[in-house]
């Protein structure tokens, strides 16, 4: 059993690795993209033109590219074929612009190609999403009849909610593992066009190669922190052990 002292949950602790990785994974993303945004691209190629001839490369023409506001919230979306970038990416002809868009054009690339992770990922979303929301209402309820309920039958049913906001839980950390090899392999596919179109001078290969690495840690951290959330609920359940 865990002790507590003065109120204060030790579990806390396995998530303080996580927090740390997504802090300094957020940090460099945002630093990362506002220094390759201050380089215009050799090219002189805006994320959007960039984005149009990296899709009609692949074959793509039907896929449209349309802007929205907001700053990082690029984004494709699979169910009407549309790229879509943010304010400080659609016009911008910088490193950061170009290296987003072709990020972007990448996972249309593995629609297209009917790239195995990405399609698992895109069928169980509504799954995942469904629960994420019920997980933790599951787990607290299953922990307080667990631990308050003095009668077999209480205890017997305490575990089992708490058990299946568990199974929700290790959904959701499934399902941030499997965005792992999405995200790496559509920022691989950009990189490769934006070195064999030329999008980006040799000597700016490097910022652009340097922007999507950082965004992918942001993946990897948000997977250490799911993970840690859930092997913290197990501990906290250890304490009625």
């Amino acid at each position: 059993m865990y002790p507590y002292f003065y109120g204060f949950d030790p579990t806390v602790i396995l998530l303080i690795p996580a927090m740390i990785l997504a802090f300094v994974a957020q940090g460099q993303v945002q630093r990362n993209f506002r220094r390759y945004s201050q380089v215009r691209a050799a090219s002189g190629l805006t994320g959007a033109q960039a984005a149009r001839r990296m899709l009609d490369a692949n074959g793509l023409q039907n896929v449209q590219i349309v802007p929205i506001s907001g700053q990082l919230t690029d984004h494709y979306d699979p169910r009407n074929r549309t790229v879509s970038l943010s304010q400080g990416v659609y016009d911008s002809s910088s490193v950061s612009a170009v290296s987003v868009a072709c990020h972007e054009c990448g996972h249309a690339v593995q629609h297209a190609r009917n790239y195995a992770p990405l399609t698992i990922r895109n069928s169980i979303v509504p799954v995942v999403n469904f629960a994420s929301s019920i997980s933790w209402i599951l787990i607290m309820v299953g922990l307080m009849m667990i631990f308050a309920g003095s009668a077999q039958s209480t205890s017997t049913l305490g575990n089992t909610i708490f058990n299946a906001g568990v199974l929700c839980f290790v959904a959701v950390v499934l399902f941030h593992l499997i965005t792992l090899p999405v995200e790496f392999n559509a920022s691989r596919r950009g990189l490769e066009s934006i070195r064999e179109m030329g999008f980006v001078s040799p000597d700016e290969y490097g910022g652009a190669r340097a922007v999507l690495r950082a965004a992918a840690m942001t993946y990897v951290a948000a997977l250490a922190m799911a993970a840690a959330n859930l092997l913290r609920i197990l501990a906290i359940r250890g304490r009625r052990d």
